[in-house]
């Protein structure tokens, strides 16, 4: 058994290897519906990790920061996907959630994304979302994840990759997904209902004017359409 400091300070036993969605579970069903991420002894962890020994463990709803981080970083994940489909030859690069919401790098190469492309990727993505897609993390190898994008021709992750250390390097997969990432992610696409895209602009790799100028695709999503609709009214 493994002792688990909640945020109160109450100490539960739990059989090695509980997830944080079994501790949840445990408080009540209510909360373990909307839990979305998890921090453990303060690392950010899926809700799906095994908790292998004693520690502090904080769970996340979209109402509190680190939950709306996890959300729309995920989301960023889903918009890459959507946008991949409609242009396959794409190149990623970085995809974080921000203040409010979330964007994705991408070289285009000589194609172009502007406003009116935007409904297709936003249906694009919300029928993504509707498979309820689990994020899965892996760890990979140095070699295998350059492996991995050098068949892409990916210079960007390459070089991402090429800055890690060997045995430090996680993939996140989702439905027939596969993105560079460390991690902290909502329990599955579906928590995502509602998503627009909010903005569309040029950005340097690395923010270096010498590098490649990228498209940024800027976005926002909610757990309940309600909230999108209210966002917009407000904004």
């Amino acid at each position: 058994m493994i002792k688990i400091t909640l945020p109160d300070g109450s100490i539960k036993e739990f059989p090695i290897n509980s997830t944080p969605m079994d501790v949840a579970k445990s408080i009540s069903e209510g909360l373990a519906r909307n839990v979305i991420s998890a921090s453990f002894n303060e690392k950010t962890i899926e809700t799906s990790t095994p908790l292998t020994s004693d520690g502090t463990l904080v769970l996340y709803t979209f109402d509190d920061a680190n939950g709306k981080k996890a959300f729309w970083h995920s989301s960023a994940h889903v918009l890459a996907e959507a946008i991949l489909q409609f242009y396959p030859n794409a190149k990623l690069t970085i995809g974080p959630a921000i203040e409010n919401g979330f964007y994705y790098d991408i070289d285009l190469g000589e194609e172009t994304l502007s406003e009116k492309d935007f409904k297709k990727i936003e249906d694009a993505f919300l029928e993504i979302a509707r498979g309820k897609h689990e994020f899965k993390m892996r760890e990979v190898s140095k070699a295998d994840a350059l492996a991995l994008y050098q068949k892409e021709s990916n210079p960007y992750k390459i070089e991402l990759i090429e800055n890690l250390i060997d045995g430090d390097i996680t993939f996140c997969d989702h439905n027939t997904f596969t993105d560079l990432c460390r991690g902290g992610h909502i329990p599955n696409t579906g928590f995502i209902k509602a998503v627009k895209i909010t903005n569309v602009a040029g950005a340097y790799w690395r923010g270096d004017e010498k590098n490649n100028q990228l498209t940024r695709v800027y976005g926002i999503s909610f757990p309940k359409q309600k909230m999108l609709t209210d966002y917009l009214e407000l904004i």
